[in-house]
């Protein structure tokens, strides 16, 4: 991926601000990728995207399934 890009990204988030949903929430933020955003696998074999959120000023994780669209 492009470092320094701008993009949405939608993913279905089962925590909110460090507290478990009852339902999760699908949701779209605008983020973007530098130097410290990163992906990989976790340790439970669940893949992970870390991007830095654009509107909260500071980096959030995406699990599982995510989908990335350019601004």
């Amino acid at each position: 991926m492009n470092t320094n890009k701008n993009f949405y990204i939608s993913y279905y988030a089962r925590t909110h601000n460090g507290r478990k949903l009852e339902k999760g929430k699908h949701i779209t933020r605008r983020g973007k990728h530098d130097e410290k955003s990163r992906y990989g696998t976790n340790k439970k074999g669940e893949p992970y995207y870390v991007y830095y959120d654009l509107d909260a000023h500071n980096y959030r994780c995406a699990k599982i399934s995510w989908k990335v669209r350019a601004m």
